[in-house]
């Protein structure tokens, strides 16, 4: 599927799926638009609106695959991933401009993922060529035993629109070096993307059927791929109800899961923090992507001492952010990825200040005229909320910041722990020990000394605790627990 950087700009692209090596139309003849959040009126593409019958074809496909697939070495699965990181690489400004129209985050970020999704399939190329298993002494002094991995099979990837590129990459290029096949449903409303890194895959010269995409509604098609008696395991990044939803769907028929199911990340600004670095980091962690971050900070925890002289420096700064446009180079903050995601930032919002919280700024449609067609909402920064707020509590995943006051770090980590999520949490202080104390204490699966909430080390395992995961860990060498299973031998001559 050829798609020139000029069509990624202009034009309207009609999408297929991609199954058993080859570009297929949905059987449905069905499709539905990808749309711009900058501008509702303009079509990105025209992507299909698969049914069962494409993904039953797409797994048959991986099913008859994943044979061969296996039997090849790690070094030789490898050289492939290394391919198609080169080819994502060399197509970063064409994949970034389509991920900049089809969701609204800014270009430089857009291009950003995608040079992390090469960095991701480099890092799992490696990985074929790393020891899988550890010899154990035997009671028997003629018996050898050890242990091997083997791949669990056909791999069921349901990505979100939030990272096209890296989180379907991230999940894709385990599964695949260490044997197993894939059938992905990506986001519909980043379709688009998904085929410019579909495209990759078979440009690299994987055999057909290793890597399979489907694309179609989430009710359906997702649902579908955690019911398929033919798919060995689930990976599944989204909210919490469709997640446990999925969990336990593949529960049910003995398939293998792993989720991760968002957050509600909190930033502790300690009374010897240094407050510029501190809001510096709010801001960067909370509404860069427009907020819309499994990792990004939600609530702003201050220490009395310094709430007030934090509050002013912040409010100062977010001010001066530039909401527009993603492609145009001044702009900092992009639209809502769509309207429904708009619709309901726009409701926590109303929410905050009916439930009493102090709305400082923000929260509104801009003023400038040439972006009312867009899903843009100006970063909104609320003071004096309370722990029991709604906007303190759910996940929004919008650019709003919710300001609580505490008397104490000791208070303030008790806040930070009271809630149903545990993904991401930072702290900022000069002091050792409360840094030690910070790390003990939060209930949060990525904890963060003097460094925003939303990073995450491609070469580190990541995943939450409590709702935010099924307590299983993405990335590095971590992934191998999930897309293999121990095997133990015993062999006596």
């Amino acid at each position: 599927m050829a798609i020139t950087d000029n069509q990624i700009q202009q034009a309207a692209v009609t999408i297929d799926n991609y199954i058993d090596g080859s570009w297929k139309a949905p059987a449905s003849g069905k499709r539905m638009p990808s749309l711009n959040p900058a501008r509702r009126s303009e079509i990105v593409g025209q992507v299909p609106d698969s049914d069962l019958g494409d993904l039953n074809e797409a797994v048959k496909a991986a099913e008859e695959a994943r044979k061969a697939w296996r039997k090849l070495t790690g070094a030789q699965r490898g050289a492939l991933l290394f391919k198609v990181a080169d080819l994502l690489e060399s197509r970063m400004d064409a994949i970034g401009r389509a991920m900049t129209r089809e969701m609204g985050k800014t270009f430089g970020e857009a291009k950003g993922e995608t040079a992390r999704g090469a960095a991701i399939l480099r890092y799992y190329a490696g990985e074929g060529m790393r020891p899988i298993g550890d010899v154990i002494p035997a009671t028997d002094a003629e018996a050898l035993m050890f242990t091997t991995r083997t791949p669990i099979g056909v791999v069921g990837v349901i990505s979100p629109w939030n990272f096209p590129v890296a989180i379907p990459v991230w999940k894709m290029a385990p599964a695949l070096i260490y044997g197993n096949t894939v059938v992905w449903k990506p986001a519909a409303e980043t379709a688009v993307t998904s085929a410019l890194v579909t495209a990759c895959f078979h440009e690299a010269g994987f055999p057909a059927g290793v890597v399979n995409m489907v694309i179609g509604e989430g009710a359906l098609i997702g649902q579908g791929i955690a019911e398929h008696s033919g798919i060995h395991g689930v990976t599944f990044t989204g909210s919490g109800a469709v997640g446990k939803r999925v969990g336990q769907i593949a529960l049910a028929r003995g398939a293998k899961y792993q989720l991760e199911m968002g957050g509600k990340n909190p930033i502790i600004i300690a009374a010897d923090a240094d407050l510029d670095l501190a809001v510096d980091a709010t801001i960067s962690g909370g509404l860069r992507s427009t907020g819309q971050k499994c990792t990004a900070t939600s609530r702003v925890i201050v220490v009395r001492d310094v709430y007030e002289a934090f509050k002013q420096k912040l409010v100062e700064k977010v001010k001066m952010l530039r909401v527009g446009d993603g492609l145009e180079q001044e702009t900092w903050l992009g639209p809502c990825a769509s309207e429904k995601q708009y619709e309901t930032v726009l409701r926590y919002i109303r929410t905050g200040i009916e439930e009493g919280a102090d709305l400082l700024l923000g929260g509104q449609l801009p003023e400038e005229p040439t972006l009312g067609e867009g899903f843009y909402v100006t970063p909104a920064v609320f003071d004096r909320v309370k722990p029991s707020m709604t906007i303190a509590r759910e996940e929004i995943f919008g650019p709003v910041l919710a300001l609580i006051e505490a008397a104490d770090l000791e208070e303030a980590i008790a806040i930070a722990n009271d809630t149903e999520y545990g993904l991401s949490a930072s702290l900022y202080t000069r002091d050792i020990g409360s840094a030690l104390a910070f790390i003990q204490e939060m209930e949060a699966g990525l904890v963060r000394v003097n460094a925003e909430t939303a990073g995450v080390e491609l070469q580190a395992p990541f995943g939450g605790m409590k709702a935010s995961s099924s307590h299983s860990r993405e990335q590095g060498q971590a992934a191998i627990e999930f897309y293999t299973s121990v095997k133990t031998v015993f062999v006596k001559p």
